[in-house]
């Protein structure tokens, strides 16, 4: 494991080497302090430019690069803004297509108005937005889902600058928890949906969003999701408070020569269509998710286990797009974003929420924030069954689950035990380990 989302400060992330230079280009208009908080944020985006591949996960199912969602956290005036910026930059094609679609609307309304009552009515065209506003109503959002499915199994993309917006696309926030697990697994809308225009229909959700959001309003929409798959499903992307240097950060303009480059990389996605399968990625994948366990075994903890299986297939679907972008190769330097992102996800994850995951789902409530912890690293590098145990009640946990966790530190190779003196050590390979956080 080359990261300790233990602690406070985020996992740093790798040099964006040979295989990322669309990512350098994205973050080369934006100031330095969002270029880490703002790398999870772009794939969504770029995801919504592929229609027509599927890749193959190391499960052997076969995905489409659509229900990619993220979710930017940063206090109020933290330069949150900036990926709309760059939003805008990518969707430019997005929007040229869109006013030739709300054009045809308003040339169908004109013509409705000019027939009498007595006349019969021209039906509506069918139009499919690719870039919907943020703020289009639940009615929309699945008539758009209808035409996007119908005109070509399109992916329509949101951006939405604040986390409440969620709830207009969903119906409400009653209606949030299904709608965005319906939108990752790539499931139908759930039930018939009844049009202004008596059109029913239950689409086939090909969705990527993006939203920004404070720390507090973060965790007051999600709190209630906490613990049913939704909050998993939504990759996270936490910038901390930076200190007070009076410093206003620079951002640069988006020329032609920017905008050029930039179409170049967007033309490989567009024409990205068949089935492919990356071995190297799916390669790596298999291994992160022994790290997974190793995490979770380290830190006894359940939820981060089960969060970590939605992290893995989030970072997977954002390598099958730099594999893309970089002419179907791979590279050393997408090997290492692929893996950063995982460990990003789950450390925005826990530094937003891990004191509402350690209540539990009946007891979620505003508590001082602790995070995952490594209870290893807690004991002495010789070590008894009590002493574990004690350590476990002290963090709220029970001491039964002591034999098992021995267990499974002795199976990772953590640990050594010595019969005649009842004692744990750790390991040589351990703590090796574990010297490569400092």
């Amino acid at each position: 494991m080359k990261y300790d989302i233990c602690k406070q400060t985020s996992p740093k992330m790798p040099n964006l080497g040979k295989g990322t230079e669309c990512i350098r280009l994205l973050l080369s208009q934006t100031s330095k302090d969002m270029h880490e908080p703002l790398v999870p944020m772009l794939f969504p985006v770029l995801g919504a430019h592929i229609s027509g591949a599927q890749f193959q996960y190391p499960d052997r199912s076969w995905k489409e690069l659509c229900g990619m969602m993220a979710n930017l956290v940063a206090a109020s005036g933290g330069n949150k803004g900036q990926l709309s910026s760059v939003v805008e930059a990518v969707c430019r094609d997005f929007r040229l297509h869109d006013e030739e679609e709300l054009q045809r609307l308003v040339e169908w309304q004109k013509s409705i108005k000019s027939k009498g009552s007595n006349k019969e009515k021209p039906i509506r065209p069918e139009v499919a937005f690719w870039f919907p506003p943020s703020d289009v109503t639940s009615a929309a959002f699945l008539q758009n889902a209808m035409a996007c499915e119908s005109l070509g199994n399109r992916t329509q993309y949101l951006n939405m600058p604040e986390v409440e917006m969620a709830d207009r696309i969903c119906g409400g926030h009653k209606m949030i928890s299904q709608m965005l697990r319906n939108i990752y697994d790539g499931q139908r809308s759930g039930a018939l949906r009844a049009t202004a225009d008596g059109v029913t229909g239950n689409p086939l959700l090909r969705v990527n969003l993006t939203i920004s959001s404070t720390p507090y309003s973060t965790r007051k929409f999600y709190k209630n999701d906490l613990f049913n798959g939704t909050f998993g499903r939504m990759v996270f992307s936490y910038k901390a408070r930076a200190d007070r240097d009076g410093r206003i950060p620079r951002q640069g303009n988006y020329s032609d020569e920017y905008y050029a480059k930039l179409d170049g990389y967007l033309e490989r996605l567009d024409n990205c269509k068949g089935r492919f399968t990356i071995v190297p990625l799916n390669k790596l994948i298999d291994r992160m998710a022994d790290e997974m366990a190793i995490l979770a075994d380290l830190t006894d903890d359940d939820t981060l286990w089960d969060c970590s299986k939605r992290a893995l297939v989030s970072a997977w679907k954002s390598g099958c797009i730099l594999w893309v972008l970089n002419n179907h190769m791979w590279s050393r330097a997408i090997e290492e974003v692929v893996e950063w992102l995982v460990y990003h996800d789950l450390w925005s994850k826990m530094q937003l929420f891990s004191d509402l995951l350690d209540l539990g789902p009946d007891d979620a409530h505003e508590t001082r924030r602790r995070g995952p912890m490594n209870m290893l690293d807690d004991l002495p590098n010789s070590f008894n069954r009590s002493q574990l145990e004690a350590l476990r009640t002290q963090k709220g946990k029970n001491k039964e689950g002591a034999p098992n966790q021995l267990q499974q530190w002795i199976f990772r190779k953590f640990l050594t035990y010595d019969k005649e003196s009842d004692l744990y050590t750790k390991t040589e390979e351990y703590l090796k380990r574990v010297n490569r956080y400092d």
